[in-house]
């Protein structure tokens, strides 16, 4: 049996205290247990997939011990995974590749089958939205990051999981696409590349829709849900050519 099945998920928020977390964990080891390595080539971790990660050079968030063992498993058993960084868990530096994960950095162009993909989180691609990308370079600075890991772990992690409680909460859960008005699409139609399919996390909201892009060719542009309301992955099959979602 070949392995011809890539899966793309975002926006876990593992560790957010919205809904029942303890069920969404679950839910997100039995996705993980679920996949049948004799037919899965690649997982693509597309971001946020923990609400607030931040590892020191020798610590790192207790817990999520079941999430590593499916993941690790995945990979003892031949599948490739892959991962963003998303504006929640930027603060990854070596554990994950240590587990044998691979970290990509958006926007990522690959070719999967007969299709050519631009993968990412989403966060921060397009035109505008300048005081995101501002708060992005901060959050991605190395000298601020070294200044933060002087910080006691029980602080820092007090103060960066309380930061991302309320950044959530004082959100809607999802969001209103907007369609060609989006910066990201904007993003998508303007790529330098010719890309069959673009894939993102980061927006909260199931989209699938047609780009019409700037040198006349058409591109389709997928956005995951999160895991908040209900889990959510996209499927591809490269044998078929075709996309569940």
């Amino acid at each position: 049996m070949s392995r011809t099945l890539t899966y793309f998920v975002s926006d876990v928020h593992l560790g957010l205290p919205v809904g029942d977390a303890a069920a969404r964990e679950k839910a997100f080891v039995e996705f993980l247990q679920g996949m049948d390595p004799a037919r899965t080539s690649a997982l693509y971790l597309l971001g946020d997939i923990w609400d607030f990660w931040y590892e020191y050079r020798d610590v790192v968030p207790k817990g999520y011990v079941r999430v590593f063992g499916a993941l690790v498993a995945l990979m003892d058993a031949g599948v490739e995974v892959y991962f963003f960084q998303g504006n929640h868990d930027i603060w990854s530096y070596r554990y994950f590749e240590e587990l044998g994960m691979k970290r990509l950095v958006q926007p990522y162009v690959t070719a999967i089958g007969p299709r050519k993909f631009c993968l990412g989180h989403g966060d921060g691609l397009g035109p505008g939205n300048h005081g995101y990308k501002l708060l992005r370079r901060i959050f991605h600075n190395r000298f601020l990051q070294r200044c933060f890991s002087t910080l006691h772990p029980w602080l820092a992690f007090r103060l960066g999981n309380g930061w991302s409680k309320r950044s959530r909460l004082g959100k809607r859960i999802t969001y209103q696409f907007r369609g060609a008005d989006e910066p990201l699409y904007r993003f998508c139609a303007g790529f330098p590349e010719t890309v069959d399919c673009f894939v993102f996390g980061h927006y909260h909201a199931r989209v699938d829709m047609p780009v019409s892009r700037y040198d006349g060719t058409m591109a389709r542009l997928l956005l995951l849900g999160d895991w908040i309301t209900a889990p959510n992955r996209i499927v591809y099959d490269s044998e078929a050519d075709t996309f569940s979602l």
